[in-house]
């Protein structure tokens, strides 16, 4: 009997931990496509795009760009923005990112032009705007590799990933006060994964080789 009371015991923690790392889903509207999640690209195909994934309640950083076919005078033209980069925590329900119905191509220029406003907006009918930055690169090629832009926005301001969830170093181990001065906070290991974070490849490949020969 005691053995039952201890299995049943087991199911029961093995069943809250389940729920507490249930995943929801976070998807987009029409026109919106989702490029990098968590520093990974979204797979994706030549006939259809990433419109959706399944994610942990949590800090995530995700990045998209809104790319619809609009109307131009007598016939359509494809609209594509630069990719926008948000820093959301994802709630435990299912989410969607919402722009206004966008349909001629004057309409979506002037929007972007002046400063889009996303909404995320919840399960339960709440919603929020969502801070946003908008990456930059120099032509068309330098959107082809998303991962890589990403990854190097992330190395200039201090953002990893530590199991799944996004953490922005910079904030954890900085801090700025009132008179501006800079001042280095947090324990040694915070301070060591943002300057990790923030070094270039031949930068970290230095770094463990020096390790390697510490006691």
């Amino acid at each position: 009997m005691t053995r039952l009371i201890g299995y049943e015991k087991i199911l029961l923690f093995a069943s809250l931990l389940a729920t507490h790392v249930q995943a929801a889903t976070l998807s987009v509207s029409n026109g919106i496509e989702l490029l990098v999640v968590d520093g990974k690209e979204v797979s994706t195909s030549l006939w259809s795009r990433a419109t959706e994934v399944e994610l942990p309640s949590g800090k995530h950083q995700v990045v998209l760009r809104y790319d619809a076919e609009l109307k131009n005078g007598s016939k359509n033209t494809i609209y594509t923005t630069r990719p926008y980069l948000f820093e959301l925590t994802m709630p435990a329900q299912d989410a969607r990112i919402e722009l206004p119905a966008l349909v001629a191509l004057s309409q979506a220029q002037a929007y972007f032009q002046r400063g889009p406003e996303w909404t995320l907006v919840l399960a339960d009918g709440s919603k929020r705007t969502l801070p946003f930055v908008e990456l930059q690169g120099d032509g068309v090629a330098a959107f082809s590799d998303m991962e890589k832009l990403v990854a190097e926005y992330n190395r200039q301001h201090g953002i990893t990933f530590e199991q799944g969830y996004a953490v922005d170093l910079q904030q954890a181990a900085v801090a700025v006060g009132q008179d501006g001065k800079v001042e280095i906070t947090g324990d040694s290991l915070a301070q060591l994964k943002l300057w990790y974070s923030k070094a270039k490849p031949e930068e970290k490949a230095a770094f463990k080789a020096w390790m390697a020969n510490q006691p």
